[in-house]
């Protein structure tokens, strides 16, 4: 007897749904064909185990299994349950006359309990948009795939509890979730807050100014001067994310199995931290069978390199393409996959080996040449697409005492947030650009407009700093976020200047 059931492969953050035909005839032998991989290969004896630990049985006949489109790789464990009903349903064990209205997911175990799977999103999505009546997967999962509105969702902990729906008509529990009440119940809840920093005044006004306008911020000082800190801080500033954001930084995360247990939208911007030691493939993504990098996991969010020099520079240079292009192109020999890896870059580093610039009362001290050698393990093309440079010093004891509380992130998200209404507003015919660093140069010459003053002003600072064309368009990005933080419809004199400051690196003589 010949049955189809259905599950689903993910393929970059989109889903496409997998008809497994099961045949069950005379004969002996287990024939599973349509490039499985040695997970799903392996399934035969997780399958025996937990149909014989349940009270049923692996069919002693010639079974033949095709995963169709036959052309396609499948991978991961994922398709055990899909497998185990419809040998049980083409053995006749069990009815068959509701299985093909639903996608049916999950990783069994050899007492037939059920493991979580990676991409329930992407996969609910797809059921919803082929007339599929529902989805049934491990209950871990459920959560996050009842995001899918008008889609019959339900988790299961066992096989046994699908063999009951189908054969005797045992109702399950079908798991329903108001997506945007939770989405806006948890909007608010900020796990650090600038309040906790002391001192930084002007450190806190770049971040301010970065969050506004989505800019790239690099910041340069000793140990314990509070870099990381400050960086931690950043995602409670940005502007709560939109529902639409959501769904895409969920997509992501749920294709690599990254969504915590009964976590179903998330509603906080991502921060991701990776260690210095990371590789090229681990940042951008990649694989023989790929998968989104820590670039992509941090997706309407915040990225932070902690002590930048001490990454690879091969892994640095990577990132050069996805920081202008906002996506992360990975291609094999039958397929190309795109991941969305729009995020802000946060990076922090010492401004020398010893950690310490020109500091009289340090122990430390580095050569110039040693400090030159430090910095140029950070190519100029890749400090060219951070538009903010900003040094950090170290709070004195008596800011460090003080009993008041500084600003907390709620009165900074404020302004940051109207500052992005006006963004939003001018580039509203623009699909692609949301934010002033998303500008390309098109929409700087058009936005970005200066008077006489302004001009000179900023042809000054080109001609003593040695500026590129890139770190002119930067300063007018940052200048442009600064107006609109002041609801200035024009770029003034001193928009520009500050915008300047912020070019550390870039200055002569920064060495000593």
């Amino acid at each position: 007897m010949l049955v189809k059931v259905y599950g689903s492969a993910v393929f970059g953050v989109e889903a496409t749904t997998i008809t497994v035909e099961v045949n069950v005839a005379s004969g002996i032998g287990y024939h599973l064909v349509g490039l499985p991989d040695n997970a799903i290969k392996e399934s035969s004896f997780r399958i025996v185990a937990a149909l014989q630990n349940n009270s049923y049985k692996f069919p002693g006949k010639k079974i033949t299994v095709n995963m169709a489109p036959a052309d396609l790789r499948k991978e991961g464990s994922a398709y055990d349950l899909t497998l185990a009903l419809g040998i049980l349903a083409a053995s006749q064990q069990i009815k068959s006359s509701k299985i093909s209205d639903y996608i049916i997911m999950g990783e069994l175990s050899l007492d037939g309990g059920l493991q979580p799977i990676k991409g329930a999103l992407p996969i609910a999505i797809k059921a919803k948009e082929e007339g599929f009546k529902g989805i049934i997967l491990p209950i871990q999962n459920v959560k996050e795939a009842a995001i899918v509105t008008g889609l019959e969702v339900y988790g299961v902990s066992s096989i046994q509890q699908v063999i009951r729906f189908f054969d005797k008509d045992i109702p399950l529990e079908r798991t329903e979730i108001n997506t945007r009440e939770e989405f806006y119940n948890n909007l608010e809840h900020l796990e650090h807050d600038f309040s906790d920093v002391k001192g930084q005044e002007s450190i806190k006004r770049c971040m301010e100014i970065a969050a506004a306008g989505g800019h790239n911020i690099i910041l340069i000082g000793p140990p314990g001067a509070g870099k990381t800190m400050l960086a931690k801080r950043l995602p409670s500033i940005l502007p709560p994310m939109t529902l639409r954001e959501a769904l895409e930084t969920t997509k992501i995360h749920s294709v690599v199995g990254k969504i915590k247990e009964n976590v179903g939208l998330m509603s906080q911007r991502p921060f991701r931290s990776p260690h210095h030691t990371i590789s090229d493939v681990a940042l951008v993504g990649g694989g023989a069978y790929p998968q989104p990098g820590e670039i992509s996991l941090s997706h309407n969010g915040v990225l932070f390199l902690d002590e930048l020099p001490e990454f690879k520079r091969g892994v640095l240079e990577v990132m050069r393409q996805p920081l202008e292009d906002r996506e992360v192109t990975i291609s094999r020999a039958k397929f190309t996959v795109t991941y969305p890896s729009s995020f802000m870059l946060v990076a922090s580093m010492n401004p020398s080996p010893s950690g310490f610039f020109n500091d009289p009362d340090s122990p430390h001290s580095s050569t110039p040449v040693e400090m030159q050698r430090y910095l140029s393990k950070i190519s100029g093309p890749l400090l060219d697409r951070i538009d903010i440079h900003i040094e950090v010093t170290p709070v004195p004891f008596d800011k460090l005492s003080e009993e008041r509380k500084g600003e907390s992130s709620v009165d900074i998200r404020t302004r940051v947030t109207a500052a992005r209404h006006l963004q939003t507003s001018r580039f509203q015919n623009n699909e692609k650009v949301h934010y002033n660093a998303q500008m390309n140069v098109k929409q700087i010459r058009e936005f970005c407009k200066l008077d006489e003053a302004s001009k000179n002003l900023l042809k000054i600072a080109m001609e003593r700093l040695n500026l590129s064309a890139r770190a002119y368009d930067r300063i007018l990005k940052v200048a442009r976020t600064i107006a609109d933080l002041e609801a200035s419809e024009h770029i003034q004199g001193a928009h520009i200047s500050e915008a300047i400051q912020y070019r550390s690196l870039d200055r002569e003589g920064w060495l000593g």
